[in-house]
């Protein structure tokens, strides 16, 4: 039981709760003013066993105290002399099954209260890259990157859940933490920037190696740096090691150099990709090292990909999953990376993703053909892993061009989608499972007659089978701050936005899609669309975390053979 209680003197705050002997918690706090300062006390049970004490005033100060008892503990403090941004508690030795017990947390800070709603957030805080989705431990490990302290980008952290099928996720303790100069204060210069993880062997089994940029800005030579820690226990990283310092010399870099994805190659080694650029463009740069463990040995073997498209500049979180087996010299390997700060001039995107694929041998990559992520452009900083049979993955469902620095910016990843080849293209479906979320059949005759179909809230998902491929259509959906629809037609599959403040909206256009089937995925903030199994994909955040309200189709008489609407639920 946990609760929250104000006593005599009105000032006075307490956070209370059950915990067992063993348990941890986290918390942050500053002074509110610079002559006062802020003092935290722990009592079990009306014993006093700690009391903390900070004259910061900038940014929170991170605290950790392991309970020397179980109880009822309690946190007392001055409200008028000290702010609190997070307070949570965990067992160590069930986090993994129960995860962590939010004990308070600062409006500022707080995660959108939705009634409904089934796509990853985080518990508090801003959000952004995925960072380091892999399977360890027989459990899937989503780390991202992270801002406690308000739902605006500054310093970084990771931020950490796990899963047991992509879609129900307990939250974790924060994993990783920005060096302690850039805790100090909450200008933004840097901190734990992405990365990923890989799975390693440890003495007792199965560990977490997990590789990151540090950014420090101004920091000379070089503001991003390659850093590496281990993890043991599938929840806290060891200290970090540097294992590169600088970029390679001789290519005319900018200081652009990070996001380092780290893979297993056909010929049985680490690979390292990074994301950078020179004059010309974006340049993704490939890394190997002999080192089973990945901890250091890392050689550069040379740009593998360079990218200048739509006025780009930096390539930004590479990652690159075979498309098959990876031993068979014919198995195709997809290489997908942001192109930071592009824009088609056709429909006015921004910082679109590209799937490349090709021919790799471990130290050379032969492109055959491209294609576009996601045609809605807000699937960014795309991770995946190959689980299983083949490649999963996930992205923020977030374009940087949305961003305001002025502006809470609230966001949730994608749903997590499988990568398939057919020879010609890679499709990108839901992953399996998503089914598992349909808690009703909300109609299957009024949508498709034409009839206006009320929600019962705003997680929803439609089926749409179509008579022969391509057929005209028109979706629309009643929002309250947006005009939003979904429309097949000449120009091919398009997702109808438009944001009712005078600003011209680009169009969210897969230009030729001419799909027969399709998947439609409603939730507080965002539309994703599914076309043919993925073939196109579109992906949109939609500002603000109001839900649509009810759908009305528009086709000419035959063109849709059924419409199906089912009511989703975690």
């Amino acid at each position: 039981m946990i609760s929250q209680a104000i006593t005599t003197p009105p000032e006075f705050e307490t956070i209370d709760a059950e915990l067992g002997a063993g348990s941890v918690i986290h918390l942050w706090l500053k002074a509110r003013r610079p002559d006062r300062t802020a003092t935290l006390s722990l009592r079990i049970d009306g014993a006093n066993v700690a009391d903390i004490v900070t004259g910061r005033t900038e940014e929170f100060e991170f605290h950790e105290i392991t309970l020397p008892a179980g109880g009822r503990a309690e946190l007392g403090y001055n409200g008028s002399d000290v702010a609190i941004s997070v307070v949570y508690a965990f067992d160590p030795a069930r986090v993994l099954e129960e995860g962590i017990q939010l004990l308070r947390h600062a409006k500022e800070n707080a995660s959108p209260a939705l009634a409904s709603g089934y796509h990853f957030r985080p518990p508090f805080g801003w959000m952004n890259d995925p960072n380091g989705f892999g399977r360890f431990g027989g459990r899937v490990h989503l780390f991202y990157q992270h801002y406690p302290h308000s739902p605006r980008w500054n310093t970084m952290h990771w931020g950490h859940a796990v899963s047991k099928d992509y879609l129900r996720w307990k939250h974790l303790p924060i994993f990783l933490f920005p060096a302690s100069e850039l805790s100090e204060r909450a200008d933004g210069r840097g901190g734990a920037f992405s990365g990923s993880a890989i799975p390693v062997a440890g003495r007792d089994g199965e560990e977490i190696r997990v590789f990151f940029t540090e950014q420090m800005r101004d920091r000379k030579p070089e503001e991003q740096i390659q850093l590496s820690a281990l993890c043991r226990d599938e929840l806290s990283a060891e200290t970090a090691a540097i294992i590169l310092p600088a970029r390679p010399e001789g290519l005319d870099l900018t200081q652009d150099f990070r996001d380092p994805y780290v893979f297993k190659g056909p010929d049985g080694l680490w690979k390292m990709l990074l994301g950078s650029r020179d004059k010309a463009g974006g340049v993704v740069l490939l890394y190997e090292t002999s080192d089973p463990q990945g901890a250091d040995g890392w050689t550069f073997l040379g740009p593998l990909h360079r990218e200048d498209r739509y006025g780009m500049t930096a390539a930004e979180c590479p990652c690159m999953v075979p498309l098959g087996p990876v031993d068979e010299d014919q198995t195709r390997w997809a290489l997908i990376f942001g192109l930071l700060t592009s824009r088609d001039p056709a429909t006015g995107r921004r910082n679109m993703t590209s799937i490349t694929v090709g021919r790799f041998d471990g130290r050379h990559f032969l492109p055959e053909l491209e294609q576009e992520l996601d045609f809605g452009s807000d699937a960014y900083a795309f991770q995946a892993f190959v689980d299983g049979d083949g490649p999963v993955g996930l992205a923020w469902l977030a374009n940087w061009t949305d961003v305001s620095k002025k502006e809470d910016f609230p966001t949730a990843m994608t749903l997590p989608r499988r990568l398939l080849w057919n020879g010609e293209a890679v499709l990108t479906p839901p992953v399996e499972g998503i089914e598992g979320l349909r808690k009703s059949l909300l109609d299957s005759r009024r949508l498709a007659s034409g009839d206006r179909l009320e929600f019962e809230n705003g997680a929803i998902e439609i089926e749409l089978d179509l008579s022969a491929a391509g057929g005209s259509f028109e979706l629309y959906f009643d929002h309250a701050e947006v005009d939003l629809g979904l429309r097949l037609g000449t120009d091919g599959l398009e997702i109808l936005f438009d944001r009712r403040d005078g600003k011209a909206s680009p169009r969210y256009l897969a230009a030729g899609a001419r799909p027969s089937h399709l998947r439609i995925f409603l939730d507080a903030g965002s539309i994703e669309v599914f076309a043919d199994s993925g073939r196109w994909t579109g992906t949109k955040r939609l500002p603000g975390c109001a839900e649509a309200r009810a759908a009305r189709l528009s086709a000419a008489e035959g063109v849709v053979l059924s419409a199906r609407v089912w009511q989703l639920e975690l």
